[in-house]
């Protein structure tokens, strides 16, 4: 029993393991001859309390493992900071270049129940007639006359959303460069744009971003920008650049549909973290802000699903709300069409059609997060290593894959535990 908490305690409150079959064996190695010799350490998962070798399962979103998601939380909120006042192999300059905090929303696909504000920041009626005073009231977000709502718009718009952002990154560094005077060829001699942003689904089920833009020297943050660049010259390139950004979708029944961001874009200067005070927007609540978004998907938001259908006849047994049941079966239908395959609609319809990646970021923003994994990785194998001297090893392994999750008794085991120190997905610092 103590070795089998032990081995639970290593999975930091992981709720759902890989349970893999297999074994490893460390072999010191002759660093002159490269001759094997002794084994140093073996392995085996039959040994093991478990019976198996028990990994983590490393799931982004929150429905499916808290204690994984928490760790892609605090990954991501590192990752962001790091692009915002250095470290983690970004330099600390990057938090004098200028950078913003923009959100890009989803068009209109028909009226929907709301929380409009009025002076002092109170909630006046909706259109329907009725204060929604509480945020989680279950009318926000669905349609005012749900029959002349256009779903099909909706998923669709979902579809396109990660190739619209693709678009509006190449107009931004064209309205950048002209603002600058300079041809496209030209500015990157001279500056460079890097970004971090996150995918949030809105109460209707409509994906939008909020990005980080920073904008850096030819080498990204190692280098100064130049003396033009300025955030208001930053935030009046993303404006034009946003308002130019189209992509044409497809024809369906002789409509033509295209896709824009819509009317309501919010950019904001980032400011340092000493400015904490009244309404100035500081780079850890930016990052914070981020990070948190970044574990949610359309089931946080919408009462989707977070996980995949196979059978549209699935979505009878399920309870999710009218709205959201709509947007998958419009889904559905739509990848049903040939002209749509590589839409992939009916692999994505519990995405409400989305299927880009939740986080991303320009190569020169900051580190990445299979840079933290690993720096976690190392430092929990120093802490487990022996203080003898130090050997050349070599390593041998096989591991298949022999099931997912946790026997009732492990569960219960789990629940009664405090992870271990080390174990509990916390970043490295530094």
């Amino acid at each position: 029993m103590p070795a089998l908490l032990r081995q639970l305690s290593g999975l930091g409150g992981c709720t759902h393991p890989i349970r893999l079959d297999g074994h490893r064996t460390e072999h010191h190695l002759n660093r002159d001859t490269g001759e094997i010799g002794r084994i140093l350490h073996h392995l085996d998962s039959t040994e093991l309390p478990a019976g198996h070798l028990l990994v983590r399962c490393n799931n982004r979103r929150v429905t499916r493992c808290a204690a994984c998601a928490e760790t892609y939380r605090r990954d991501t909120f590192h990752l962001i900071t790091a692009g915002l006042r250095g470290g983690k192999g970004t330099p600390e300059e990057v938090a004098t270049h200028p950078r913003v905090f923009a959100t890009f929303t989803a068009p209109s696909f028909g009226p929907v129940h709301n929380r409009p504000t009025g002076p002092a920041g109170t909630i006046r009626r909706c259109r329907c007639g009725v204060r929604h005073d509480q945020e989680d009231d279950d009318a926000l977000g669905t349609p005012l006359a749900p029959d002349r709502y256009d779903y099909e718009s909706a998923v669709l718009w979902n579809a396109h959303a990660g190739l619209l952002w693709r678009r509006f990154s190449i107009y931004l560094r064209r309205e950048v460069a002209k603002r600058a005077g300079l041809s496209q060829r030209a500015f990157r001699a001279h500056a460079r744009l890097s970004f971090a942003k996150v995918a949030e689904y809105q109460k209707r089920g409509a994906v939008h971003f909020h990005a980080v833009i920073r904008l850096d020297g030819p080498e990204g943050g190692d280098t100064p920008p130049p003396a033009w660049a300025t955030t208001d010259l930053l935030t009046d390139a993303i404006c034009a650049a946003a308002a130019k950004a189209e992509v044409k979708g497809p024809v369906i029944d002789g409509r033509t549909h295209r896709f824009a961001f819509g009317r309501q874009l919010d950019v904001r200067p980032i400011r340092g973290p000493e400015l904490d005070g009244g309404t100035a927007l500081t780079d850890r609540a930016v990052a914070a802000y981020i990070a948190k978004y970044a574990t949610k998907g359309a089931e946080t938001a919408t009462g989707a699903l977070d996980r995949p259908i196979r059978f549209i006849a699935e979505l009878a047994q399920l309870d999710v709300p009218e709205h959201t049941r709509r947007l998958i079966r419009t889904a559905w239908a739509l990848g049903a069409r040939k002209d749509l395959e590589h839409l992939r609609l009916r692999a994505w319809a519990h995405m409400l059609g989305f299927r880009g990646h939740f986080s991303t970021k320009s190569r020169r923003y900051s580190t990445t997060l299979g840079a933290l994994r690993d720096a976690r990785a190392a430092w929990r194998r120093a802490q487990a290593a022996d203080s003898g001297p130090d050997e050349t090893t070599l390593v041998l392994a096989h591991w298949v894959y022999a099931g997912t999750g946790l026997t009732p008794a492990e569960e219960w085991l789990t629940a009664t535990i405090t992870p271990a120190p080390g174990t509990e997905g916390e970043p490295t610092r530094g």
